[in-house]
Protein backbone atom coordinates (compact mmCIF):
# COMPACT_ATOMS: atom_id res chain seq x y z
CA UNK A 1 0.00 0.00 0.00
CA UNK A 2 1.31 3.45 -0.80
CA UNK A 3 0.44 7.08 -1.24
CA UNK A 4 1.94 9.59 -3.68
CA UNK A 5 2.33 13.33 -3.41
CA UNK A 6 3.93 15.87 -5.73
CA UNK A 7 7.36 17.43 -5.89
CA UNK A 8 8.77 18.45 -2.52
CA UNK A 9 11.65 20.88 -2.03
CA UNK A 10 14.14 20.26 0.77
CA UNK A 11 16.54 22.98 1.95
CA UNK A 12 19.70 21.84 3.72
CA UNK A 13 22.30 24.08 5.34
CA UNK A 14 25.74 23.22 3.99
CA UNK A 15 28.63 22.59 6.38
CA UNK A 16 31.81 24.20 5.12
CA UNK A 17 33.19 26.05 8.13
CA UNK A 18 36.86 25.73 8.85
CA UNK A 19 37.87 25.14 5.25
CA UNK A 20 36.84 28.35 3.49
CA UNK A 21 39.33 31.15 3.09
CA UNK A 22 39.41 34.29 1.03
CA UNK A 23 42.19 33.98 -1.53
CA UNK A 24 43.66 36.04 -4.34
CA UNK A 25 46.07 33.37 -5.58
CA UNK A 26 45.38 29.66 -6.01
CA UNK A 27 48.03 26.95 -5.75
CA UNK A 28 47.78 23.81 -7.92
CA UNK A 29 46.91 21.74 -4.85
CA UNK A 30 44.16 24.08 -3.69
CA UNK A 31 40.87 22.44 -4.77
CA UNK A 32 38.33 24.29 -2.58
CA UNK A 33 36.54 27.13 -4.36
CA UNK A 34 34.75 29.93 -2.56
CA UNK A 35 31.65 30.08 -4.73
CA UNK A 36 29.70 28.38 -7.46
CA UNK A 37 30.33 31.37 -9.74
CA UNK A 38 34.09 31.02 -9.31
CA UNK A 39 33.98 27.26 -9.93
CA UNK A 40 32.18 27.49 -13.30
CA UNK A 41 33.35 30.85 -14.63
CA UNK A 42 35.86 29.41 -17.16
CA UNK A 43 33.55 26.82 -18.77
CA UNK A 44 33.47 28.04 -22.38
CA UNK A 45 30.74 27.76 -24.97
CA UNK A 46 30.92 24.67 -27.23
CA UNK A 47 32.17 22.53 -24.33
CA UNK A 48 31.23 18.89 -23.71
CA UNK A 49 29.92 18.45 -20.17
CA UNK A 50 29.39 15.23 -18.22
CA UNK A 51 26.68 15.79 -15.62
CA UNK A 52 25.88 13.35 -12.81
CA UNK A 53 22.47 12.53 -11.42
CA UNK A 54 19.51 10.23 -11.97
CA UNK A 55 16.18 12.00 -12.25
CA UNK A 56 16.51 14.69 -9.59
CA UNK A 57 18.65 12.55 -7.26
CA UNK A 58 22.33 13.41 -7.06
CA UNK A 59 21.97 16.30 -9.48
CA UNK A 60 24.56 19.14 -9.14
CA UNK A 61 21.78 21.72 -8.99
CA UNK A 62 23.83 24.69 -7.78
CA UNK A 63 26.47 24.15 -10.49
CA UNK A 64 23.75 23.97 -13.14
CA UNK A 65 22.19 27.20 -11.86
CA UNK A 66 25.64 28.80 -11.84
CA UNK A 67 26.26 27.73 -15.43
CA UNK A 68 22.86 29.10 -16.48
CA UNK A 69 23.87 32.43 -14.93
CA UNK A 70 27.34 32.26 -16.53
CA UNK A 71 25.78 31.87 -19.98
CA UNK A 72 27.96 29.34 -21.85
CA UNK A 73 26.11 28.16 -24.98
CA UNK A 74 26.16 25.45 -27.65
CA UNK A 75 26.92 22.86 -25.02
CA UNK A 76 27.00 19.12 -25.59
CA UNK A 77 25.71 17.57 -22.37
CA UNK A 78 26.11 13.91 -21.47
CA UNK A 79 23.72 12.88 -18.71
CA UNK A 80 21.30 10.04 -18.07
CA UNK A 81 18.37 12.45 -18.32
CA UNK A 82 17.67 16.18 -18.08
CA UNK A 83 15.72 16.47 -14.84
CA UNK A 84 12.33 18.14 -15.18
CA UNK A 85 11.33 21.35 -16.95
CA UNK A 86 12.25 23.71 -14.10
CA UNK A 87 14.92 21.71 -12.27
CA UNK A 88 18.25 20.17 -13.12
CA UNK A 89 19.37 20.34 -16.74
CA UNK A 90 15.85 21.42 -17.66
CA UNK A 91 17.01 24.93 -16.72
CA UNK A 92 19.72 24.91 -19.40
CA UNK A 93 17.23 23.57 -21.94
CA UNK A 94 14.85 26.41 -21.14
CA UNK A 95 17.61 28.98 -21.61
CA UNK A 96 18.63 27.32 -24.92
CA UNK A 97 22.21 26.76 -23.79
CA UNK A 98 22.34 23.09 -24.81
CA UNK A 99 22.96 22.14 -28.44
CA UNK A 100 23.06 18.34 -28.02
CA UNK A 101 21.98 15.92 -25.29
CA UNK A 102 23.47 12.41 -25.06
CA UNK A 103 21.04 10.60 -22.75
CA UNK A 104 19.12 7.40 -22.18
CA UNK A 105 15.86 8.86 -20.95
CA UNK A 106 13.68 11.85 -21.76
CA UNK A 107 11.04 10.94 -19.20
CA UNK A 108 8.65 13.60 -18.00
CA UNK A 109 10.67 16.60 -19.23
CA UNK A 110 8.26 18.16 -21.73
CA UNK A 111 10.79 20.83 -22.76
CA UNK A 112 13.32 18.12 -23.64
CA UNK A 113 10.79 16.17 -25.72
CA UNK A 114 9.37 19.25 -27.46
CA UNK A 115 12.75 20.72 -28.42
CA UNK A 116 13.82 17.38 -29.88
CA UNK A 117 10.62 16.76 -31.86
CA UNK A 118 10.59 20.32 -33.26
CA UNK A 119 14.22 20.29 -34.39
CA UNK A 120 15.60 22.72 -31.79
CA UNK A 121 17.74 20.16 -29.98
CA UNK A 122 20.06 17.38 -31.09
CA UNK A 123 19.44 14.21 -29.08
CA UNK A 124 21.57 11.08 -29.16
CA UNK A 125 19.59 8.44 -27.28
CA UNK A 126 21.79 5.71 -25.81
CA UNK A 127 20.89 2.69 -23.65
CA UNK A 128 21.46 3.54 -20.00
CA UNK A 129 23.96 0.79 -19.30
CA UNK A 130 25.83 1.52 -22.50
CA UNK A 131 25.92 5.21 -21.56
CA UNK A 132 27.32 4.39 -18.12
CA UNK A 133 29.95 2.11 -19.62
CA UNK A 134 30.90 4.57 -22.36
CA UNK A 135 31.59 7.17 -19.67
CA UNK A 136 33.38 4.66 -17.43
CA UNK A 137 35.53 3.50 -20.36
CA UNK A 138 36.41 7.11 -21.18
CA UNK A 139 37.67 7.66 -17.66
CA UNK A 140 39.65 4.41 -17.78
CA UNK A 141 41.40 5.22 -21.05
CA UNK A 142 39.57 2.53 -23.05
CA UNK A 143 38.60 3.95 -26.47
CA UNK A 144 35.74 1.54 -27.24
CA UNK A 145 34.15 -1.75 -26.16
CA UNK A 146 31.78 -4.43 -27.45
CA UNK A 147 28.37 -5.01 -25.87
CA UNK A 148 25.37 -7.20 -26.74
CA UNK A 149 23.03 -4.35 -25.81
CA UNK A 150 20.97 -2.94 -28.70
CA UNK A 151 22.03 -5.48 -31.32
CA UNK A 152 19.27 -5.63 -33.96
CA UNK A 153 17.86 -2.22 -33.01
CA UNK A 154 18.15 1.25 -34.53
CA UNK A 155 21.11 1.89 -32.23
CA UNK A 156 23.07 -0.79 -34.10
CA UNK A 157 21.56 -0.13 -37.53
CA UNK A 158 21.88 3.67 -37.45
CA UNK A 159 19.86 6.26 -39.39
CA UNK A 160 17.83 7.20 -36.31
CA UNK A 161 17.03 10.94 -36.13
CA UNK A 162 19.39 12.92 -33.91
CA UNK A 163 18.04 16.23 -35.19
CA UNK A 164 14.74 16.81 -36.94
CA UNK A 165 14.10 19.59 -39.44
CA UNK A 166 12.83 22.93 -38.19
CA UNK A 167 9.39 22.51 -36.65
CA UNK A 168 9.77 18.73 -36.96
CA UNK A 169 8.96 18.93 -40.66
CA UNK A 170 10.74 17.36 -43.60
CA UNK A 171 13.66 14.97 -43.52
CA UNK A 172 15.85 14.72 -40.37
CA UNK A 173 18.95 16.91 -40.59
CA UNK A 174 21.25 14.59 -38.61
CA UNK A 175 21.02 10.78 -38.44
CA UNK A 176 22.81 8.41 -36.09
CA UNK A 177 25.68 6.29 -37.35
CA UNK A 178 25.47 2.51 -37.37
CA UNK A 179 27.65 0.35 -35.13
CA UNK A 180 30.25 -2.22 -36.10
CA UNK A 181 29.06 -5.78 -35.33
CA UNK A 182 31.28 -8.68 -34.30
CA UNK A 183 30.60 -12.29 -33.34
CA UNK A 184 32.02 -13.60 -30.08
CA UNK A 185 31.30 -17.27 -29.30
CA UNK A 186 28.21 -17.30 -31.48
CA UNK A 187 26.67 -14.13 -30.05
CA UNK A 188 26.46 -10.74 -31.75
CA UNK A 189 28.03 -7.64 -30.14
CA UNK A 190 28.20 -4.02 -31.25
CA UNK A 191 31.13 -1.62 -30.86
CA UNK A 192 30.46 1.45 -28.70
CA UNK A 193 32.89 4.40 -28.43
CA UNK A 194 33.97 5.81 -25.07
CA UNK A 195 32.88 9.26 -23.91
CA UNK A 196 34.99 11.92 -22.21
CA UNK A 197 34.18 15.52 -21.37
CA UNK A 198 35.90 18.88 -21.15
CA UNK A 199 34.24 19.36 -17.76
CA UNK A 200 32.31 17.10 -15.39
CA UNK A 201 29.74 18.50 -12.96
CA UNK A 202 29.03 16.07 -10.13
CA UNK A 203 27.24 16.05 -6.79
CA UNK A 204 28.56 14.36 -3.65
CA UNK A 205 27.56 14.41 -0.02
CA UNK A 206 30.99 15.05 1.46
CA UNK A 207 34.45 16.08 0.24
CA UNK A 208 37.73 16.70 1.94
CA UNK A 209 40.08 19.47 0.91
CA UNK A 210 42.04 17.08 -1.33
CA UNK A 211 38.95 16.22 -3.39
CA UNK A 212 38.18 12.79 -1.97
CA UNK A 213 34.42 12.25 -2.20
CA UNK A 214 31.68 10.33 -0.41
CA UNK A 215 28.17 9.90 -1.78
CA UNK A 216 24.89 9.41 0.04
CA UNK A 217 22.36 6.74 -0.91
CA UNK A 218 21.39 6.38 -4.55
CA UNK A 219 22.66 9.90 -5.25
CA UNK A 220 25.87 8.10 -6.28
CA UNK A 221 24.41 6.86 -9.62
CA UNK A 222 26.31 8.39 -12.61
CA UNK A 223 28.43 10.76 -10.53
CA UNK A 224 31.59 8.63 -10.04
CA UNK A 225 31.82 7.66 -13.72
CA UNK A 226 31.29 11.27 -14.84
CA UNK A 227 33.96 12.49 -12.43
CA UNK A 228 36.50 10.03 -13.81
CA UNK A 229 35.86 10.95 -17.46
CA UNK A 230 36.05 14.74 -17.14
CA UNK A 231 39.25 16.62 -17.92
CA UNK A 232 38.24 19.07 -15.18
CA UNK A 233 35.80 17.74 -12.59
CA UNK A 234 33.88 20.12 -10.37
CA UNK A 235 32.25 18.55 -7.33
CA UNK A 236 29.35 20.27 -5.59
CA UNK A 237 29.07 18.97 -2.03
CA UNK A 238 27.03 19.47 1.12
CA UNK A 239 30.00 19.28 3.46
CA UNK A 240 33.75 19.88 3.21
CA UNK A 241 36.03 18.44 5.88
CA UNK A 242 39.79 18.75 6.40
CA UNK A 243 42.04 16.21 4.71
CA UNK A 244 42.52 13.20 6.97
CA UNK A 245 38.98 13.32 8.36
CA UNK A 246 37.80 10.47 6.10
CA UNK A 247 39.22 7.02 6.66
CA UNK A 248 40.81 5.77 3.43
CA UNK A 249 38.39 2.84 3.24
CA UNK A 250 35.43 5.25 3.46
CA UNK A 251 36.42 7.22 0.34
CA UNK A 252 34.05 6.42 -2.54
CA UNK A 253 35.95 8.41 -5.19
CA UNK A 254 39.66 9.28 -4.85
CA UNK A 255 40.61 12.93 -5.17
CA UNK A 256 42.81 12.26 -8.20
CA UNK A 257 39.65 12.51 -10.29
CA UNK A 258 38.50 15.84 -8.80
CA UNK A 259 40.02 19.24 -9.57
CA UNK A 260 37.53 21.59 -7.88
CA UNK A 261 35.30 21.32 -4.82
CA UNK A 262 32.61 23.84 -3.94
CA UNK A 263 30.07 23.93 -1.14
CA UNK A 264 27.09 26.28 -1.63
CA UNK A 265 25.83 28.05 1.51
CA UNK A 266 22.57 26.11 1.36
CA UNK A 267 21.48 23.09 -0.56
CA UNK A 268 18.09 22.35 -2.09
CA UNK A 269 16.74 18.98 -3.17
CA UNK A 270 13.57 17.99 -4.97
CA UNK A 271 11.82 14.64 -4.90
CA UNK A 272 10.32 13.76 -8.26
CA UNK A 273 7.94 11.06 -7.02
CA UNK A 274 7.50 11.26 -3.30
CA UNK A 275 5.96 7.88 -2.55
CA UNK A 276 5.16 6.75 0.99
CA UNK A 277 3.57 3.72 2.59
CA UNK A 278 0.41 3.87 4.59
CA UNK A 279 1.27 3.35 8.23
CA UNK A 280 -0.02 -0.19 8.46
CA UNK A 281 1.65 -1.16 5.20
CA UNK A 282 5.33 -0.44 5.76
CA UNK A 283 6.19 -3.87 7.15
CA UNK A 284 4.37 -5.64 4.33
CA UNK A 285 3.01 -8.07 6.95
CA UNK A 286 -0.63 -7.01 7.15
CA UNK A 287 -2.88 -9.98 6.40
CA UNK A 288 -4.94 -9.98 3.23
CA UNK A 289 -7.99 -12.13 2.67
CA UNK A 290 -7.82 -14.29 -0.50
CA UNK A 291 -9.67 -12.74 -3.42
CA UNK A 292 -11.94 -14.15 -6.08
CA UNK A 293 -10.02 -13.93 -9.42
CA UNK A 294 -13.19 -12.86 -11.22
CA UNK A 295 -13.30 -9.72 -9.06
CA UNK A 296 -9.83 -8.53 -10.06
CA UNK A 297 -9.41 -5.47 -12.29
CA UNK A 298 -7.26 -5.59 -15.40
CA UNK A 299 -4.03 -4.30 -13.90
CA UNK A 300 -4.38 -6.22 -10.63
CA UNK A 301 -4.92 -9.43 -12.57
CA UNK A 302 -1.68 -8.88 -14.50
CA UNK A 303 0.27 -7.90 -11.40
CA UNK A 304 -0.90 -10.86 -9.31
CA UNK A 305 -0.12 -13.31 -12.10
CA UNK A 306 3.35 -11.77 -12.56
CA UNK A 307 4.04 -12.34 -8.86
CA UNK A 308 3.95 -16.09 -9.51
CA UNK A 309 7.12 -15.75 -11.62
CA UNK A 310 9.27 -15.20 -8.53
CA UNK A 311 11.30 -18.02 -7.01
CA UNK A 312 13.07 -18.02 -3.67
CA UNK A 313 16.61 -16.62 -3.84
CA UNK A 314 16.19 -14.80 -7.13
CA UNK A 315 17.89 -11.52 -8.01
CA UNK A 316 15.24 -9.58 -9.93
CA UNK A 317 14.90 -6.29 -11.83
CA UNK A 318 11.37 -4.92 -12.07
CA UNK A 319 10.36 -2.25 -14.56
CA UNK A 320 8.35 0.87 -13.78
CA UNK A 321 4.59 0.49 -13.17
CA UNK A 322 2.91 -2.90 -13.00
CA UNK A 323 6.14 -4.93 -12.71
CA UNK A 324 7.15 -3.04 -9.56
CA UNK A 325 3.77 -3.76 -7.95
CA UNK A 326 4.22 -7.51 -8.39
CA UNK A 327 6.61 -7.64 -5.44
CA UNK A 328 3.71 -6.68 -3.14
CA UNK A 329 2.35 -10.21 -3.48
CA UNK A 330 5.40 -12.23 -2.47
CA UNK A 331 4.67 -15.10 -0.05
CA UNK A 332 6.12 -14.46 3.40
CA UNK A 333 8.29 -17.55 3.08
CA UNK A 334 9.98 -16.32 -0.11
CA UNK A 335 12.98 -14.00 -0.25
CA UNK A 336 14.16 -12.24 -3.41
CA UNK A 337 16.58 -9.37 -3.94
CA UNK A 338 15.20 -6.49 -6.02
CA UNK A 339 17.75 -4.58 -8.06
CA UNK A 340 17.20 -0.99 -9.15
CA UNK A 341 19.46 0.05 -12.03
CA UNK A 342 20.24 3.44 -10.47
CA UNK A 343 22.42 1.61 -7.96
CA UNK A 344 20.48 -0.28 -5.27
CA UNK A 345 20.37 -4.03 -4.60
CA UNK A 346 18.00 -5.19 -1.87
CA UNK A 347 15.33 -2.55 -2.41
CA UNK A 348 12.69 -2.38 0.32
CA UNK A 349 9.12 -1.10 0.39
CA UNK A 350 7.98 2.51 0.18
CA UNK A 351 9.00 4.29 3.41
CA UNK A 352 6.72 5.84 6.00
CA UNK A 353 6.45 9.63 5.98
CA UNK A 354 9.13 10.18 8.59
CA UNK A 355 11.76 8.11 6.73
CA UNK A 356 11.44 9.69 3.28
CA UNK A 357 14.91 10.52 1.93
CA UNK A 358 15.53 12.53 -1.25
CA UNK A 359 18.78 10.58 -1.68
CA UNK A 360 17.11 7.17 -1.74
CA UNK A 361 14.99 6.45 -4.83
CA UNK A 362 14.32 3.62 -7.25
CA UNK A 363 14.62 3.59 -11.04
CA UNK A 364 11.07 4.96 -11.28
CA UNK A 365 12.22 8.05 -9.28
CA UNK A 366 10.07 6.94 -6.32
CA UNK A 367 11.27 7.21 -2.73
CA UNK A 368 12.04 3.77 -1.28
CA UNK A 369 13.66 2.06 1.68
CA UNK A 370 16.32 -0.63 1.77
CA UNK A 371 16.61 -4.01 3.49
CA UNK A 372 19.29 -5.17 5.97
CA UNK A 373 21.02 -7.10 3.16
CA UNK A 374 21.13 -4.12 0.79
CA UNK A 375 24.08 -2.57 -1.03
CA UNK A 376 24.45 0.71 -2.94
CA UNK A 377 26.77 1.33 -5.87
CA UNK A 378 27.26 3.40 -9.01
CA UNK A 379 25.30 3.11 -12.26
CA UNK A 380 28.20 1.52 -14.16
CA UNK A 381 28.51 -1.13 -11.44
CA UNK A 382 24.76 -1.69 -11.58
CA UNK A 383 24.82 -2.42 -15.29
CA UNK A 384 27.87 -4.65 -14.92
CA UNK A 385 25.59 -6.85 -12.79
CA UNK A 386 22.92 -6.73 -15.48
CA UNK A 387 25.11 -7.11 -18.56
CA UNK A 388 27.13 -9.84 -16.85
CA UNK A 389 24.02 -12.01 -16.49
CA UNK A 390 23.82 -11.89 -12.69
CA UNK A 391 20.09 -11.05 -12.62
CA UNK A 392 17.81 -14.09 -12.78
CA UNK A 393 14.63 -12.36 -13.92
CA UNK A 394 13.54 -9.13 -15.60
CA UNK A 395 9.87 -8.10 -15.70
CA UNK A 396 8.96 -5.05 -17.77
CA UNK A 397 6.17 -3.49 -19.82
CA UNK A 398 5.79 -3.24 -23.59
CA UNK A 399 4.11 -1.32 -26.38
CA UNK A 400 4.41 -4.25 -28.79
CA UNK A 401 5.64 -7.86 -28.74
CA UNK A 402 6.05 -10.33 -31.62
CA UNK A 403 5.91 -14.16 -31.57
CA UNK A 404 9.64 -14.28 -32.40
CA UNK A 405 10.40 -12.58 -29.07
CA UNK A 406 10.98 -9.08 -30.44
CA UNK A 407 10.07 -6.29 -28.03
CA UNK A 408 9.29 -2.57 -28.54
CA UNK A 409 8.64 -0.32 -25.55
CA UNK A 410 10.53 2.97 -25.76
CA UNK A 411 9.33 5.28 -28.51
CA UNK A 412 6.53 6.15 -30.93
CA UNK A 413 8.41 8.12 -33.63
CA UNK A 414 7.46 11.82 -33.86
CA UNK A 415 4.77 11.35 -31.17
CA UNK A 416 6.20 10.04 -27.90
CA UNK A 417 9.85 9.96 -26.94
CA UNK A 418 10.52 8.56 -23.47
CA UNK A 419 13.84 6.94 -24.25
CA UNK A 420 14.95 3.37 -23.68
CA UNK A 421 16.43 3.91 -20.22
CA UNK A 422 17.88 0.61 -19.04
CA UNK A 423 15.44 -1.63 -20.94
CA UNK A 424 17.77 -2.47 -23.84
CA UNK A 425 20.50 -3.53 -21.41
CA UNK A 426 18.11 -5.62 -19.31
CA UNK A 427 16.55 -7.58 -22.16
CA UNK A 428 19.91 -8.32 -23.84
CA UNK A 429 21.56 -9.58 -20.65
CA UNK A 430 20.58 -13.23 -21.04
CA UNK A 431 18.29 -13.23 -17.99
CA UNK A 432 14.71 -14.49 -18.25
CA UNK A 433 12.49 -11.71 -19.64
CA UNK A 434 8.78 -11.55 -18.78
CA UNK A 435 6.56 -8.89 -20.35
CA UNK A 436 3.51 -7.60 -18.49
CA UNK A 437 1.00 -5.53 -20.45
CA UNK A 438 -2.66 -5.05 -21.26
CA UNK A 439 -3.59 -7.31 -24.15
CA UNK A 440 -4.69 -4.50 -26.49
CA UNK A 441 -4.07 -0.76 -26.77
CA UNK A 442 -6.76 1.89 -26.47
CA UNK A 443 -9.37 1.40 -29.15
CA UNK A 444 -8.61 -2.32 -29.33
CA UNK A 445 -5.43 -2.07 -31.44
CA UNK A 446 -3.28 -5.19 -31.29
CA UNK A 447 -0.14 -5.10 -29.15
CA UNK A 448 0.90 -8.69 -29.86
CA UNK A 449 1.73 -8.59 -33.59
CA UNK A 450 3.30 -10.78 -36.23
CA UNK A 451 6.05 -8.14 -36.47
CA UNK A 452 6.65 -5.10 -34.28
CA UNK A 453 6.05 -1.89 -36.21
CA UNK A 454 7.77 0.33 -33.64
CA UNK A 455 11.55 0.61 -33.14
CA UNK A 456 12.77 -2.43 -31.23
CA UNK A 457 14.07 -2.53 -27.67
CA UNK A 458 15.44 -6.01 -28.20
CA UNK A 459 15.47 -8.67 -30.91
CA UNK A 460 14.41 -12.17 -29.88
CA UNK A 461 14.59 -11.45 -26.16
CA UNK A 462 11.14 -12.17 -24.61
CA UNK A 463 10.48 -15.47 -22.84
CA UNK A 464 6.93 -14.96 -21.54
CA UNK A 465 4.01 -12.54 -22.06
CA UNK A 466 1.44 -11.97 -19.31
CA UNK A 467 -1.77 -10.05 -20.05
CA UNK A 468 -5.14 -9.83 -18.32
CA UNK A 469 -6.46 -12.45 -20.76
CA UNK A 470 -3.70 -14.99 -21.18
CA UNK A 471 -0.12 -16.13 -20.72
CA UNK A 472 2.08 -16.97 -23.73
CA UNK A 473 5.53 -18.52 -23.92
CA UNK A 474 7.97 -17.89 -26.76
CA UNK A 475 9.29 -21.25 -27.94
CA UNK A 476 12.61 -20.43 -29.64
CA UNK A 477 13.35 -24.07 -30.43
CA UNK A 478 10.22 -24.44 -32.58
CA UNK A 479 9.95 -20.75 -33.61
CA UNK A 480 6.42 -20.26 -32.28
CA UNK A 481 4.36 -18.53 -29.61
CA UNK A 482 2.41 -20.86 -27.34
CA UNK A 483 -0.74 -20.09 -25.35
CA UNK A 484 -0.16 -21.79 -21.99
CA UNK A 485 -2.82 -20.17 -19.74
CA UNK A 486 -6.24 -18.58 -20.14
CA UNK A 487 -7.82 -16.22 -17.61
CA UNK A 488 -11.01 -17.48 -15.91
CA UNK A 489 -14.05 -16.92 -18.13
CA UNK A 490 -11.95 -16.13 -21.23
CA UNK A 491 -12.13 -18.26 -24.36
CA UNK A 492 -9.50 -19.12 -26.95
CA UNK A 493 -11.56 -17.38 -29.64
CA UNK A 494 -11.65 -14.14 -27.65
CA UNK A 495 -7.86 -14.22 -27.20
CA UNK A 496 -7.32 -14.97 -30.88
CA UNK A 497 -9.54 -12.04 -31.93
CA UNK A 498 -7.47 -9.66 -29.77
CA UNK A 499 -4.08 -11.03 -30.87
CA UNK A 500 -2.53 -9.88 -34.12
CA UNK A 501 -0.62 -13.09 -34.90
CA UNK A 502 -1.06 -16.83 -34.91
CA UNK A 503 -0.14 -18.99 -31.95
CA UNK A 504 -0.28 -22.60 -30.86
CA UNK A 505 -2.42 -23.79 -27.95
CA UNK A 506 -0.50 -25.88 -25.44
CA UNK A 507 -1.64 -29.46 -25.03
CA UNK A 508 -1.84 -28.88 -21.27
CA UNK A 509 -3.54 -25.46 -21.42
CA UNK A 510 -4.19 -24.21 -17.88
CA UNK A 511 -6.39 -21.63 -16.20
CA UNK A 512 -4.43 -18.62 -14.97
CA UNK A 513 -3.67 -18.49 -11.26
CA UNK A 514 -3.10 -15.31 -9.29
CA UNK A 515 -1.09 -14.57 -6.15
CA UNK A 516 -3.34 -14.12 -3.11
CA UNK A 517 -6.44 -15.58 -4.79
CA UNK A 518 -8.42 -18.74 -4.16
Amino acid sequence: MMLRTGLRLWTVNAVCSGVRASRRFRSASDKVYDSIDEAVKDIPSDSTLLVGGFGLCGTPQALIEGLQKQGAKNLTVVSNNAGVDDWGLGLLLQSRQIKRMISSYVGENKTFEKQYLTGELEVELTPQGTLAERIRAGGAGIPAFYTPTAYGTVIQEGSFPIKYGKGGEGEPQILSEGREVRDFNGRQYILEPAITGDFALVKAYQADTRGNLRFKGTARNFNPACAKAGKITIAEVEEIVPAGTMKPEDVHLPGVYVQRVVCPPKYEKKIERRTVAQKQGFSGDEPEQPKDPISLGTRERIVRRAALEFEDGMYVNLGIGMPTLASNYLPKSMHIELQSENGLLGMGPYPPEELVDADLINAGKETVSYLPSSSIFSSDESFAMIRGGHMHLTILGALQVAPNGDLANWIIPKKMVKGMGGAMDLVSSGSRVVVTMEHTAKGGAHKILENCSLPLTGKGVVNRIITELAVFDIDYKNNEMVLIELAPGITHDEVQAKTGCTFRIADDLKTMSFAGCF
